[in-house]
């Protein structure tokens, strides 16, 4: 599970490199075994870039491969943590740094920035051959933009792309940690209760618009 900061280097990044004329996509299988990468990106020159996005020391030093393939290769850091790690990167290795706007900036602006925040090269990255072979990564790269596509499109679907079945598997997954005593936290008690008040609603609605019939019909009787 992400977790919300590393969520916010990757809206950056992929804002970062969107004003540069360049492709960005998350989470890409490298061929030859070598790797998921955080993000990789491709320019319109054919130039390959690879990003491994750390927000802890702890994740930073985790037994994680990193899948640096690229021409040109990055570790991606929140401002703070990167001179803590400084000593620890490789010369080739290049650093981009992350620094979140101020919350009461972005409110006060008159148009929200297309990112949480801002990202600085700290540590150029020196050019590389690519370490896969070009055709294999370019089919991983669409394959992976092809499953970003797929997953925008369910989304906008919304459940109704999805069967009655899938529906109920999913409302048994989330009825495991059921909460007998606060049943305000349960998913199915919310359900239940938003239709209940859904189908109440419905009904006074009809009995007002059957009220109001009724009410017309004596005025036009008794004249």
């Amino acid at each position: 599970m992400k977790t919300s900061l590393t969520l916010d280097l990757e809206k950056t990044l992929y804002a970062y490199w969107e004003e540069q004329g360049a492709t960005a996509v998350e989470e890409v299988t490298m061929p030859d075994d070598a790797g998921i990468v955080d993000t990789l990106v491709r320019q319109p020159d054919g130039i390959w870039r690879c990003f491994e996005l750390k927000v802890t020391k702890a994740d930073f030093h985790s037994n994680a491969k990193l899948s640096f393939i690229g021409n040109y290769n990055y570790f991606v850091f929140p401002a703070t943590l990167y001179p803590k790690l400084k000593a620890e990167i490789p010369a080739h290795i290049g650093v981009m740094t992350y620094r979140a706007f101020d919350p009461e900036a972005i409110a006060a602006s008159v148009e929200p920035p297309l990112a949480p925040g801002a990202l600085t090269i700290a540590k150029p990255a020196r050019y590389q051959a690519l370490q896969v072979d070009n055709a294999a990564l370019t089919d991983r790269f669409i394959a992976s933009l092809d499953r970003e596509v797929n997953k925008a499109k369910r989304l906008k679907r919304g459940l109704g792309a999805f069967s009655n079945e899938q529906l109920l598997r999913e409302l048994r997954k989330r009825s495991a940690d059921y909460q007998v005593y606060d049943p305000d936290e349960n998913l199915y008690d919310q359900f239940v209760e938003k239709l209940h008040n859904d189908t109440i609603e419905a009904l006074q609605a009809e009995v007002d618009a059957l009220t109001e019939e009724l009410a017309a019909f004596k005025m036009a009787a008794d004249q």
